[in-house]
């Protein structure tokens, strides 16, 4: 299962990601898709997302049961509690 959000991003971004995933509500895909799609779709979206922000999020078998990325937030940032992971204000986390 894969889970890609998108916002202010341009059309064309949500048109391609539309071919892979299907859009439940604007800015919100949701599918199937394997580890090499999924690697394309999120490149695919960084290069086309421009000052937009895109977060991707896929099950896995790991404690939390899934894994996710995030590009274009500046005001929050994921932060690893010993393999967890939780996100934060930027304010209040000691990341750069």
């Amino acid at each position: 299962m894969v889970i890609m959000t998108t916002e202010s991003v341009p059309p064309k971004l949500s048109g391609t990601l539309s071919r892979w995933l299907i859009e439940i509500q604007p800015g919100v895909f949701i599918g199937n898709a394997s580890p090499v799609i999924r690697d394309l779709l999120w490149q695919r979206a960084l290069e086309m997302r421009q000052k937009g922000k895109v977060c991707q999020a896929w099950s896995d078998r790991n404690d939390q049961g899934f894994v996710f990325r995030i590009e274009g937030d500046d005001r929050r940032v994921p932060l690893d509690l010993e393999g967890f992971y939780l996100m934060a204000n930027r304010r209040w986390s000691s990341s750069p």
